[in-house]
Order: structure tokens, then C-alpha cells, then sequence
């Protein structure tokens, strides 16, 4: 038997994703409902085409996920990919925080003993 894994999250791709505004924005829109890619392009001031393309740059990246329905293609933001988002930027709290603990400590230490 063989049990497909899904492949780990790239924190790379998906912050490159989040680094642009209209990525952010598309991918808020879509929380909450099923929107063409279509009825997204009206939203903002750029070609179809653009629109398609930061779309695709978040379903790489797993932060949305595309279904097609007859003619149209649907987004819809994936929580799974959000959530890896959160997990790599709680990760990197928890190391810096622990760093920052032991500096505290180390500073605190009396030079004198």
C-alpha cells in the first residue's frame, strides 16, 4: 500500500507569494467563497492575464487552491497552505525567542564570579 504524503510546504515560494499586495489581497478575497478568476480580474487595475498569473503564483505555492467549473476556474484560498505559513513563522519565534533568552541570561551573568 502506498500513502501519498503531501509535499512539504516551500516557506520561500509561499512568503515570495505573500510578498506582493495584490497576492495578499486575492488570497483574502477568497477566504471566504469561490471566486472565478474572472469576477477577481474586475477587482483590480491590470489584464486578465496578470491577475491569472499572481493567482498562479499562490496555487504554487499552496496558499489557493484552482477547481474548474465548466468555463471557469474557481479560487479559493486553502487554509492547509496559510496554516504552513503560520507554523514556519512560529518557528522562527520560538528560535529567536530562545536566543534572545539565553542572551538575556548570559548578560545577566555576574562578570565577577
Amino acid at each position: 500500500m502506498v500513502v501519498d504524503t503531501p509535499p512539504k510546504s516551500d516557506p520561500d515560494a509561499v512568503f515570495r507569494a505573500l510578498s506582493d499586495p495584490t497576492r495578499r489581497d486575492i488570497l483574502q478575497r477568497s477566504a471566504d467563497a469561490d471566486l472565478s478568476v474572472s469576477r477577481l480580474a474586475d477587482a483590480y487595475p491590470m489584464s486578465f492575464a496578470a491577475v491569472q498569473k499572481h493567482v498562479a503564483v499562490l496555487e504554487r505555492a499552496g496558499l489557493v487552491t484552482k477547481e474548474r467549473r465548466g468555463r471557469e476556474q474557481l479560487v479559493r484560498t486553502d487554509p492547509g497552505g496559510v496554516r504552513a505559513a503560520r507554523q514556519a513563522l512560529d518557528d522562527l519565534e520560538e528560535t529567536w525567542r530562545g536566543r534572545i533568552d539565553r542572551m538575556t541570561g548570559l548578560l545577566a551573568e555576574d562578570p565577577n564570579s
